[in-house]
Parts: structure tokens; C-alpha cells; sequence
């Protein structure tokens, strides 16, 4: 819902009796007088939310209050409303206690004010913020094994840890801790190396006097902001980093020196950052596929390069999809007809979310080949329909894919492609493949059911 359409739709919700009023009916004469300001108030979000605040300040005790505050809440943060933010939210908050995203919008808000009562009130909230990520993470069950569930899972924790820390640090400097706020910004940036965590620690360093320490995470922040996308507070990155080095060096000669030796830094602790991720699922922000490692469903693992240099033929497949095991004797079948032939390697490539599925699924069919789990790789090649079969050329790209198949006809089209991709002529007079990318859809070859 748009900005301005969530209170055009409480409001007419109002206007027609349909907000719930709890416990207690809504009195005839404060219904008809909400009513009455509302339409006269016109179409703007403000005047609506005019209407509303002055009405709960007539009828402090309304049966709708709950209703009209948490309204007015929400409304508030899609415009950025710091003051209905901060009177209306710890009250929202009591009503939903478990939304994370009342807390971290209050918490933002209070933090705006800058004063020093509202920094106290801005840590308790992020005390029970960070409370409930770590609850959150902690109750979340990994899947065995990793896979890029749990890496986006772990991502994910990471991030909203080292946005809790610097809203901590932010308040802690506010309160005149510039010590705890930098060492709460900088364990924010070694926990996930952001722009937002750069400058926090850049701003509370140079609040300190160590201007120096400071130079270097603003560095940090404008070259990872280069790195990630266009942001457009970098320009004051840039302003504030050549203020500071100015003020030590008495000009900007060296500074490009030291954004380089910051792009090399940054650059690297993004590359560890991806390889502790990888921890959790190895084949994290892999572009090639042949780089991809596969978890079997017996449990052991495949890295796709060791197969560079054959032709490899993936059979995606899901145990709940009945073409697919209609398909699975066709297989069976092409796969005859190249056994004693080393330089074809034929992978069954499993794509169901849940994995305690397939082995008593394989068992009950009585399949016997090994299979793998898909472990990203469905995503990164596009594979959109179940059943679809890719093949590898020898040169490790994508030279053609079947999305579905044709009974009477699969085992000979699977066949010819795959001695196209060995380089052995036809018979007839077939069209010449043309690779494509491992990312691109269907070629025009692919057939449909």
C-alpha cells in the first residue's frame, strides 16, 4: 500500500463502521464526529492524521484508540514522521511486542532527537532488539549438512547484529560515551564490513580526537559504497575524509594513496566476509557453475570442476513432480547408451526444499542412481520448469537444455545432444549449436510437454 493510501483506507473504513472497537461499542456521537472530521479533512494523509489525534484527544478513552494509534503508527514511518514515530510507537509496540520492524523504527527515530533522554530510552529498545535477533537465530533450525539456506541465515543474522550495534553506538556517543560508541561501531564493522557501521565509527573517532583512526574508516566507507552501488551520501564521505586529512597533512596530496590502499582493504575483508559465508554453503555468490560443490543424498560431495572436460548431462527433478518419474526409465534408458563411455557423466539433481523426502521417496521407487541436491545451482542456471535436463559441453559451458520431454522421442533427442556435445556429426542435417551462457533461459531447442 502506498504512503498515502493506508489512511485513506482507515479512513474510509471508518467512515463506514467497519473499524473493530474491542471490548466496548463505539458511542453513537463519537462515531458520528470521527466520521464528520475525517470527510471534511479531505484526501491528505496529514489532515487525516490530524483528524485522528485531534478526535483521541476528545475522546481520550475511545473503544478505537488501540486501532487509530497503531494506524497512525504505521503511517508514520512509511512518511518518515519522527514525531508520531516516537509518540505512538512504544505504545504499538506493546500492542505487537515481537515486530521487529516497530523497534527498529522507533529506536531510528529516538536516535534522530539527539537529546539525551531519548538516546536512554533508544538503547532499552535496542537491548530488546538484539534480544530477539538472537532468539530469533537461535530457534531458527539449520538445516544439516549447510546449504544456502543457512548462509543467507547466518547473512541475515549478521546484518541485523551489526545494525543493533550501531544504533547502540549511536546512542552511547549521544549520551557523551564516545569510548563505548566507538568500540560498539567498530565491533559493528568487523561483524559485517558496512558503509553505515564505517561512518558510525569514523563519526565517534573523530568526535574523540583520532582523527587518523577516523580518516581510514571514512576511507572504508567511501570505498565501499564505490564497491557495493551508487550511494548518495558517498559525496559526504569523500567531503568528510578530505576535511580530516587536510586538517593532519595540511592538504589532500597522499589521500588517493590511502582511498587505494582502503579500496584494496575493503575489497578483501567483502572477499573473507564471502568465504566465511562459504563456511555455511560453499557455493555462496558462485557465478560458474562448474565451480559449485554438491551435497549427495547419502551424503557425500561432488565438485562440478572435477568434471571439466566431459560432457555433463543434470536431470532436474523433484520428488513430488509425476512427469518426472514418468521420465526417470527414458534415463535410465539414454543412459545405456553411453556406459562405456568415460567422457559422459550423467547427474540426477534433486530440487525439493525439503531433503528428508527424497532418499525413502528414491528408496519407494526403487531408484538406484546416486542423486544430488541442487544446492543453488537450479537458481544460478535458471531452471524455472521441473523436469528440465542441461548439458555441459566439454568446455564447461551450457550448450543446450530440454525443459519437459517428449515420451515416443526423448531418448533419441537426449542422445543427438549429447553427441553434439561430443563433437560427433549426425546423420542428418541438424542445426550447429550455438553456446549460451550458464545463466541464460531456455534456448529455442528446448521442447515442452
Amino acid at each position: 500500500m502506498t504512503r498515502v493510501a493506508i489512511l485513506l483506507a482507515l479512513a474510509a473504513a471508518i467512515l463506514a463502521g467497519q473499524i473493530p472497537s474491542g471490548q466496548f461499542p463505539v458511542q453513537p456521537t463519537e462515531q458520528s464526529e470521527l466520521q464528520r472530521a475525517l470527510s471534511e479533512a479531505g484526501n491528505t494523509p496529514v489532515e487525516i492524521a490530524r483528524a485522528i489525534e485531534h478526535h483521541l484527544q476528545q475522546y481520550p478513552n475511545s473503544p478505537q484508540k488501540v486501532q487509530l494509534e497503531l494506524a497512525l503508527f504505521k503511517t508514520s514511518i512509511q512518511l518518515n514522521d519522527d514525531r508520531r514515530i516516537v509518540q505512538y510507537g512504544e505504545e504499538a509496540i506493546a500492542h505487537d511486542p515481537g515486530n521487529r520492524q516497530y523497534l527498529e523504527a522507533l529506536i531510528s527515530a529516538l536516535l534522530r532527537k539527539g537529546d539525551a533522554a531519548s538516546a536512554e530510552r533508544a538503547l532499552a529498545h535496542a537491548t530488546r532488539l538484539r534480544e530477539m535477533i538472537d532468539a530469533a537465530y537461535k530457534s531458527d533450525k539449520a538445516a544439516p549438512g549447510g546449504g544456502p539456506e543457512v548462509a543467507k541465515r547466518k547473512d541475515e543474522y549478521d546484518r541485523a547484529l551489526a545494525t543493533v550495534q550501531i544504533f547502540q553506538a549511536r546512542g552511547q556517543g549521544l549520551l557523551g560515551h564516545k569510548e563505548e560508541a566507538i568500540q560498539l561501531a567498530e565491533a559493528s564493522y568487523k561483524i559485517f564490513p558496512s558503509v553505515e557501521g564505517a561512518r558510525e565509527a569514523g563519526k565517534w573517532l573523530a568526535a574523540s580526537g583520532k582523527d587518523r583512526e577516523a580518516i581510514q574508516y571514512y576511507a572504508n566507507a567511501f570505498t565501499i559504497a564505490g564497491l557495493r552501488s551508487a550511494d548518495l551520501d558517498g559525496t559526504n564521505d569523500r567531503a568528510r575524509l578530505g576535511e580530516l586529512y587536510t586538517k593532519l597533512n595540511g592538504s589532500e596530496t597522499g589521500l588517493g594513496d590511502l582511498i587505494l590502499k582502503a579500496y584494496d582493504e575493503t575489497a578483501a575483508q567483502l572477499t573473507t566476509r564471502r568465504a566465511e559465508l562459504r563456511q555455511y554453503d560453499p557455493n555462496n555468490q558462485l557465478k560458474d557453475p562448474l565451480a559449485f560443490t554438491l551435497s549427495g543424498v547419502d551424503g557425500d560431495k561432488l565438485a562440478l570442476s572435477s568434471l571439466l572436460g566431459k560432457v555433463v548431462v543434470l536431470d532436474f527433478w523433484a520428488t513430488w513432480c509425476g512427469p518426472c518419474r514418468a521420465q526417470h526409465p527414458l534415463y535410465e534408458e539414454a543412459k545405456l547408451r553411453f556406459k562405456d563411455n568415460p567422457n559422459v557423466m550423467f547427474l540426477s539433481i534433486d530440487t525439493d526444499e525439503d531433503h528428508s523426502l527424497v532418499k525413502p521417496f528414491m528408496e519407494a521407487q526403487k531408484w538406484s542412481q546416486k542423486a544430488y541436491f541442487d544446492d543453488g545451482l537450479q537458481y544460478l542456471l535458471r531452471v524455472e520448469n521441473i523436469p528440465t535436463t542441461v548439458i555441459f559441453g566439454t568446455n564447461g559451458q551450457v550448450v543446450d537444455r530440454m525443459v519437459g520431454y517428449l515420451p515416443d522421442r526423448f531418448v533419441d533427442m537426449l542422445t543427438e545432444r549429447i553427441n553434439d556435445a561430443l563433437g560427433k556429426p549426425r546423420t542428418g542435417s541438424a542445426p550447429a549449436l550455438t553456446p549460451i551462457s550458464p545463466s541464460a533461459p531456455a534456448p529455442v531447442r528446448a521442447i515442452s510437454q
